[in-house]
């Protein structure tokens, strides 16, 4: 059973697609539940604003508050991002597609269940990650991954492994570094909200993209900003 929670940013009756916003957030003593207030919930508000304005009505941007804060062993956040598909398939139909969008530890929930049936892409953003998770299948997804280099919670050299081997199998993967970008994406926010705009209107629509995320699917890897 979950206590996880969707939240509707936009939600138009019949859309194209969903964009799903995963938030991160370090674990607190006990079971405590995601509180709508939380700066890591509310972090990613804009970014999923962002998202909404991007994809202009013709796609659905939910928020997903997971269960717990942190991530529990016996039931991590990913466990939350497939109740939320599950929601995402009774709500909109089973073959809308989804990108996953997340944040440090969202940013490793969208990684790890990428390889879910309705799953077309992810953007993780800062992701704290290990090394070994890059193992993962993912098959056919497109995936990005953008960390700022000067983060000293969620350690870039992980995600960069990460990346690497998630090449194996995705059909595309990029890695962006940004400059200055630290974990709560304060620093240069734009770059890091609009990279993740641009690229879920791009892989969930369709949509002509331009700049890095052309560079990245056109087949570019390692991109610095």
């Amino acid at each position: 059973m979950t206590h996880a929670r969707l939240v509707d940013t936009v939600a138009p009756s019949a859309p194209r697609g969903v964009a799903l916003v995963l938030h991160g957030g370090a674990a607190r003593r006990g079971s405590m539940r995601v509180s709508p207030a939380q700066l890591s919930v509310l972090r990613m508000v804009p970014i999923a604003a962002r998202i909404a304005r991007a994809v202009r009505g013709e796609a659905a941007v939910l928020r997903l508050l997971n269960s717990t804060r942190g991530w529990d062993a016996t039931h991590t956040p990913v466990d939350d991002v497939r109740w939320a598909l599950g929601q995402v398939a009774e709500r909109f139909g089973p073959d809308v597609p989804v990108t996953l969008v997340g944040h440090s530890l969202g940013g490793r929930a969208a990684l790890l269940a990428a390889g879910e049936h309705s799953v077309v892409s992810a953007v993780a953003l800062n992701p704290w990650v290990y090394p070994e998770e890059g193992r993962a299948d993912v098959s056919g997804r497109r995936v990005l991954i953008v960390h700022g280099d000067d983060d000293r919670v969620a350690p870039a050299r992980r995600s960069a492994s990460v990346a690497r081997n998630l090449a194996r199998t995705a059909e595309r993967v990029g890695y962006v570094t940004v400059s200055g970008g630290k974990h709560a994406m304060l620093r240069r926010h734009e770059v890091f909200e609009g990279l993740a705009a641009e690229f879920t209107a791009a892989t969930l629509l369709g949509r002509d993209a331009d700049g890095v995320v052309e560079r990245v699917l056109g087949g570019e890897q390692w991109v610095e900003l």
